[in-house]
């Protein structure tokens, strides 16, 4: 099915920051693809995928080597923004198991610099089952902050409230002008699954099988980062690839 321009519209909140309301928390969904809890004073990122180009030019695929500073400069804008008190990272943070000893000095202090003053929790991902090298944080399998369960890979057959990475979904909308392609938060009011904010991170596309099994009821919404705003599309209004 093809959304029409006006269907899309009906589902936008122009004015007020786009909210992501779950187990009675009301969470900012940034368009820069992270969360912010206000009451907490928590953000929220995922899948930060720090040193892919490096992992990638050492099989000979030479990429920009510029991702983690890409990827440093969009966290350093939220976190002048919010000033949060805590941030998690919700695994994956580092391509590999040795990506953080690849660091340049640069980045390994700005990262630092981030740390000062407020808690930082390294979630493990599959990409980083360790702490990294060098670096301040805490590591966790998962954390629960009140009904809230804060992990890497989203959990199947779970009544517990979460908010999980690993799966970098992209919504496919179409409209009169074609399609886009978009990296989307993903919800149904009980979990919440936030999209990839490396640089260098690539995306799955909501209609495969991998969010069918999670999200098994049809009151699913994609809250697609376009230029200037989070837009709410109905999961119906999403394409396949």
């Amino acid at each position: 099915m093809i959304a029409t321009a006006a269907a899309v519209q009906k589902t936008v909140s122009h004015k007020a920051p786009a909210r992501l309301h779950l187990a009675g928390a009301s969470i900012v969904m940034d368009l820069a693809g992270a969360l912010y809890w206000p009451d907490e004073k928590l953000l929220v990122i995922a899948d930060l995928h720090f040193e892919k180009g490096s992992s990638y030019a050492a099989r000979r695929v030479f990429l920009p080597p510029y991702d983690t500073a890409a990827t440093l400069m969009k966290l350093q804008e939220l976190v002048s923004l919010y000033e949060p008190k805590r941030i998690i990272a919700l695994g994956d943070s580092f391509h590999d198991a040795n990506a953080s000893s690849r660091l340049a000095a640069q980045d390994r202090a700005r990262i630092r610099a981030l740390q000062m003053g407020r808690d930082w929790i390294w979630i493990a991902g599959n990409h980083d089952p360790a702490a990294p090298l060098g670096l301040d944080g805490d590591v966790a399998g998962e954390l629960a902050i009140g009904a809230i369960h804060f992990r890497h890979e989203p959990k199947e057959n779970t009544e517990e409230a979460e908010i999980a990475g690993h799966l970098h979904p992209v919504a496919r909308v179409g409209g009169l002008g074609g399609t886009v392609r978009r990296r989307c938060f993903v919800s149904d009011g009980r979990r919440c699954v936030l999209p990839a904010f490396g640089a260098y991170a690539g995306g799955l596309n909501l209609c495969d099988e991998a969010f069918g099994s999670l999200f098994k009821n049809t009151n699913r919404f994609a809250h697609v980062l376009g230029r200037s705003q989070v837009y709410r599309v109905a999961h119906h209004f999403c394409l396949p690839d």
